[in-house]
């Protein structure tokens, strides 16, 4: 089993990968492979709504996207890391996930897996963001992995962040919840417990 988890600061290792370590590092000891991805530093685009990756599976535009789209059809489980930009995820994580959850609804990659958001802030807006990135998994038809508390570290720099021990406790708590689910969902699959039936969608709007 592995789980992805997605590094959406432009510091490849600052706060967040900080946070995004000290969870990986717990599910590593439950024997949960795992992979930090960095979003990177170059400028990603948002969504252009031209429903090309609703054909393809995939976006039109070549960008760490499509690299993580790959990444995740091999995956069990993904735990997505901002830091607080304004008291919202960092403007290429808003993006990337833009862009990577529509292209999921078509291939539905991404339904049925665990998956959890963890923020970094100095001080304050971490709950604003948690909530932000916390959507695009219920509307996936994912299970949202809870720790201790909100999965918030705070600081300026890794060692801050690393002085922050309810953080450290709750990123590593979240770690251990993930392999858990993760695990119960293959002993469930073991013993023919099958994934629940998806009704045909239904899309209405509110113009009459």
């Amino acid at each position: 089993m592995k789980v992805l988890l997605v590094n959406g600061s432009p510091h490849e290792k600052g706060c967040t990968y900080t946070a995004l370590s000290e969870v990986a590092g717990a599910l590593e000891k439950q024997g949960i492979e795992t992979e930090i991805f960095h979003v990177g530093k170059k400028p990603i685009s948002g969504c252009h709504g031209c429903y090309a990756c609703q054909q393809t599976g995939t976006c039109f535009m070549k960008d760490p996207v499509n690299e993580f789209l790959e990444k995740a059809t091999k995956t069990d489980g993904y735990i997505f890391g901002s830091p607080v930009h304004f008291a919202s995820a960092s403007g290429a994580l808003t993006s990337f996930m833009d862009r990577v959850f529509f292209a999921g609804l078509r291939s539905g990659i991404f339904r049925f897996k665990p998956a959890a958001a963890v923020v970094s802030a100095r001080r304050g807006g971490t709950t604003a963001t948690f909530d932000q990135i916390n959507k695009y998994f219920t509307i996936s038809g994912m299970p949202v992995v809870s720790s201790q508390y909100w999965n918030m570290v705070h600081g300026t720099t890794p060692d801050e962040v690393r002085q922050d021990l309810e953080g450290m406790q709750t990123m590593r708590t979240l770690g251990h919840n993930m392999a858990w689910l993760l695990k119960s969902i293959e002993a469930g699959k073991a013993a023919g417990v099958a994934q629940p039936e998806t009704e045909p969608r239904q899309i209405t709007n509110f113009i009459r």
